[in-house]
């Protein structure tokens, strides 16, 4: 994406969503634009305030982003992913000033980063008040602005923007932290790079419709076609009433993708193409 004009991200400054379209991307700082939540950064895309944006999909700990597949599956259709991006995460326990961890009296953060650190906060801060905040950055600008002993849970790329102190390193209760960006656009991915692809959809089953997902799943099966994931999530139709979210490996533009989802487009009550990109 070098060159990009305006890509927006859940700010403040500082987020691990900006860290993720920094280090990844041709993005510097001067075209990037930060938004209060998720909501409203996908919202500027379909508006056409920004041209692309990035949101977080899903954590290696906390699993998706409920807030990020509903809104894409609901509330936008003229919206593409139209990229990947799987970036590190290294949380750290941040203070206005260098503080014992005894003395800490409340924790902000997301409430996605508390919980990749459950068990530091439950062991190492079992005195502290857990707060939530939109996000990591807006956590820690919070802690560097009070005199009161609180910390915050975000990025060093934070601490840095709001002259805090790191008091506690690799917080998270799991090595290996990643999570999973999508870049959005109204502008569909290119199909002709030469790099791995990826193709999300979300379908719709009729209601207690017997045998709908097995059906799902021989098209792909029978045409060898490899799924990375598959959940379901309630279709905000009534209880028990899912929909159902698939990552699948290669373009939409593939023979064998191609025919399966034009099968399933005869079988199921819709789908929808999330979109086709690059990953990695």
């Amino acid at each position: 994406m070098p060159g990009c004009l305006k890509t927006g991200y859940l700010g403040p400054t500082g987020t691990w969503a900006e860290e993720a379209l920094l280090a990844n991307t041709g993005c510097v700082a001067d075209e990037t634009v930060s938004f209060a939540s998720i909501h409203d950064v996908i919202g500027a895309v379909a508006n056409s305030e920004i041209e692309e944006g990035i949101v977080p999909m899903e954590n290696a700990i906390e699993g998706s982003v409920s807030a990020t597949l509903d809104m894409l599956t609901f509330e936008v259709e003229n919206v593409r992913i139209v990229r990947e991006i799987v970036h590190p995460i290294r949380h750290r326990l941040i203070a206005r000033t260098d503080i014992p961890l005894n003395q800490i009296e409340r924790i902000i953060s997301h409430p996605h980063a508390h919980a990749q650190c459950r068990k530091f906060v439950r062991e190492r801060l079992p005195q502290a008040q857990v707060v939530a905040a939109n996000s990591t950055a807006e956590a820690v600008r919070i802690v560097s602005q009070s005199e009161e002993r609180w910390g915050a849970i975000g990025s060093s790329l934070a601490a840095e923007n709001y002259g805090c102190v790191i008091i506690a390193d690799d917080i998270e209760d799991y090595p290996d932290n990643r999570t999973r960006f999508v870049i959005l656009s109204k502008s569909p991915a290119p199909q002709d790079l030469d790099a791995p692809y990826k193709t999300s959809i979300v379908c719709g089953i009729a209601h207690d419709q017997p045998g709908s997902l097995l059906q799902i799943l021989q098209e792909f099966a029978h045409r060898y076609v490899n799924l990375t994931k598959i959940e379901s999530r309630p279709s905000k139709q009534g209880l028990g009433d899912y929909v159902f979210f698939i990552d699948m490996e290669g373009k939409k533009d593939d023979p064998r993708i191609a025919a399966a989802l034009k099968c399933l487009e005869c079988k199921l009550n819709w789908v929808k193409m999330l979109g086709s990109y690059p990953v990695g």
